[in-house]
């Protein structure tokens, strides 16, 4: 009886641990940042759109012919919409891992990415997200990203 017991005690443990470790804010993060890559995927607009607060921003930093470099700002409806009219499965950013931090309902999220439009490589870079927590979970309101063609991560 005693073994039983002490089965059923570890085993409802593990479970618990299980349960906590799946629902961090780091795992709550991530699942927020893939949910956008889905849409992205998908061409599911609305689910790109939920991933973040209404008013985001989006920026991109480039670097022109003569080298200089600048900050360029996007416009989240565009996107959206953009996103919206692709053909599913056309836009394809795969992820090349996750460096999460979180300090209360701050997050911040560093994800090296390839793009692909279609089957054809468009470009690479790195994500950096700013994510806070909100009552409908976590939102992305600031993503600012390099976009290259070469020296990419295989």
């Amino acid at each position: 009886m005693k073994s039983i017991l002490f089965a059923t005690t570890i085993f409802v443990m593990t479970l618990s641990a299980t349960t906590h470790a799946q629902n961090s804010p780091k795992k709550e993060v991530q699942t927020t940042i893939e949910v956008l890559f889905e849409g992205m995927l998908e061409a599911d607009g609305q689910k790109v759109a939920d991933s973040f607060t209404s008013d985001a921003i989006m920026q991109t930093i480039v670097k022109n012919e003569q080298g200089e470099v600048s900050i360029r700002s996007g416009d989240l409806q565009a996107f959206v919409n953009s996103i919206g009219s692709a053909e599913p499965g056309r836009l394809n950013e795969k992820i090349g891992g996750y460096e999460i931090k979180v300090d209360g309902e701050l997050a911040s999220a560093w994800t090296p990415y390839e793009f692909y439009v279609g089957e054809d490589f468009s470009h690479c870079g790195v994500n950096s997200f700013q994510l806070m927590k909100t009552s409908d979970g976590w939102k992305i309101f600031h993503i600012v990203d390099t976009r290259r063609r070469d020296n990419c991560v295989d």
